[in-house]
């Protein structure tokens, strides 16, 4: 029997939003550290978000081309539980913190994904994310599914332009470990919505379709 799929809900700028997210039934929630998003949050904050979800859902820290200094000192600070990198990052950096950390790859349309999934032995998963120039997350946008490898090796974690509506149907085209969503269960960038985000992961879990 297959494990439900997992679910992360992004960024999280408020402890009233993790709150939602964890009463939904979300199994980790991700904190922007990338200070050109729109859902960037100070490190006192994110702190505070972190302390308040409880021990068994994972605080994941989300950087983009982030110092090393500074990406050390936001986890003593925050407590994060796993590192999320979305820039240029190569697995030697990555794998220098000692701590979990998830490699996101942007589906250029030329990119073959599965060499490069290679380059990160070390990670605990891969994110599979929506390409737009000059974006490194949060596009909003889809990618062609049929593009996520069978049986990969390393779990993966599909985003890009998921929310309630299609949630199930990407589940089911990808067999993939977990999803991610951010804007998608949002009323306005970085504000989130609780309905948005319980049926959110009410579909992802059960692949319950809408109607």
């Amino acid at each position: 029997m297959n494990s439900p799929v997992r679910v992360k809900i992004c960024g999280i700028t408020s402890e009233a939003d993790a709150e939602a997210a964890v009463a939904a039934g979300a199994d980790a929630i991700g904190l922007v550290f990338y200070s050109k998003s729109p859902r960037y949050v100070e490190p006192q904050q994110a702190a505070a978000i972190a302390r308040i979800v409880g021990p068994f859902v994972t605080v994941v820290g989300l950087f983009v081309n982030e110092s090393a200094t500074q990406v050390k000192q936001l986890c003593d600070e925050v407590g994060l539980h796993l590192l999320q990198f979305h820039g240029d990052e190569d697995e030697q950096y990555c794998r220098h913190f000692g701590q979990p950390y998830m490699k996101a790859l942007r589906m250029k349309p030329e990119l073959d994904v599965a060499p490069l999934i290679n380059q990160y032995p070390s990670a605990a998963g891969i994110l599979l994310d929506a390409y737009r120039p000059g974006v490194p997350g949060g596009t909003g946008e889809t990618f062609d599914w049929q593009r996520v490898p069978r049986n990969p090796p390393r779990p993966l974690v599909l985003a890009g332009g998921l929310n309630p509506e299609n949630v199930a149907v990407a589940v089911q085209a990808t067999g993939v470990y977990g999803v991610d969503v951010s804007g998608g269960v949002e009323s306005s960038p970085g504000q989130k919505d609780a309905e948005k985000i319980a049926t959110f992961v009410r579909r992802a879990k059960t692949g319950e379709n809408s109607e």
